[in-house]
């Protein structure tokens, strides 16, 4: 599944301590792409992203920027919403992005699926002329995450030019944090569905976002959510499966259980095909949500999808 290391396609990790250690390498490399001529594009936290703009002065109108905790809110969004939907927009020629998906105030529940999302990124771009440059604040994130990221990167910059990652080996983390998730509180209501009964979730799902206090437009997104995954269940899986739903730390948390197995880590994960019928339902709830975790395994499938109450 991993693209080899090299090839025309390029993902260092940007290992830095301090922000003049974090602008004088990230600034580097931007005006590097500007005077070579290629599209550049930055979607970083927004303490990141103000000095950026700061130190770029006039040279940052020309660089596409974004708030990677507002577009990559969700990290299964972030190759199909960012990375992608910034690269595919190019003429040709190389396209050089800095994203920086992993940042201290990510949570236990969202991080393993920004480490699979960093390990995917060079299956998604194999091939391609698109350099990822990821910046990691040692400072502040915990030693896992900096081991993590050795492994999803073929080489790493630090303080001594860029080396070659020896711990390359994006498909282990994959396989690593494609586990078991936590089990709902006693108090979730459970309930079966197939493929007579979907409006009836949808409809659950629903009102059980409004009892817990979700404004309509959020609502209409969870219906939506709710249809893609159970209907999913019902063409891929076994015919039906379980549909959970519970409120805690101000989100909806909607989980689907069914026997069928994801066998594509990318699927939700790139561009839907024009020429491709389907597949376009792991990808609308990627876009919707704010955060997607996936357990998957040849005896079933676990979806969970998390959406913020407001």
């Amino acid at each position: 599944m991993s693209a080899a290391a090299g090839g025309p396609f390029r993902h260092p990790a940007f290992f830095y301590r301090s922000p003049d250690e974090y602008v004088s390498g990230t600034v580097a490399f931007v005006r590097a792409g500007l005077a070579a001529g290629e599209p550049v594009a930055v979607s970083v936290p927004p303490a990141n992203l103000a000095l950026l703009r700061a130190e770029l002065g006039g040279d940052a109108a020309s660089v596409r920027m974004l708030d990677m905790t507002v577009e990559g809110r969700n990290p299964g969004r972030i190759i199909p919403g960012v990375l992608c939907a910034f690269a595919d927009r190019q003429a040709g020629g190389r396209v050089r992005i800095i994203g920086e998906p992993i940042w201290a105030g990510r949570s236990p529940m969202e991080y393993p699926a920004c480490a699979q999302h960093e390990a995917l990124i060079n299956a998604a771009f194999q091939g391609r002329e698109v350099t990822i440059l990821c910046p990691y604040d040692l400072t502040a994130l915990p030693a896992h995450m900096v081991e993590d990221a050795w492994a999803t990167h073929p080489t790493v910059i630090g303080p001594d030019g860029e080396i070659v990652s020896a711990a390359y080996d994006p498909d282990r983390i994959v396989d690593t944090y494609n586990r078991p998730l936590p089990d709902p509180p006693a108090t979730a209501v459970v309930l079966a569905f197939d493929g007579g009964t979907l409006a009836g979730a949808r409809r659950r799902a629903a009102d059980f976002a409004r009892d817990a206090g979700m404004g309509e437009r959020r609502i209409a997104e969870v219906e939506l959510i709710v249809g893609e995954a159970t209907a999913n269940s019902v063409v891929h899986a076994a015919g039906g499966g379980t549909l959970e739903l519970w409120s805690a730390d101000a989100h909806l948390h909607c989980r689907i259980r069914d026997g069928g197995h994801i066998a594509d880590p990318l699927a939700g994960r790139l561009p839907a095909s024009l020429t491709t019928p389907g597949g376009r339902g792991l990808l609308l709830i990627n876009h919707l949500a704010d955060l997607v975790r996936i357990h998957t395994r040849p005896a079933g499938t676990t979806l969970h999808v998390q959406m913020a109450l407001s």
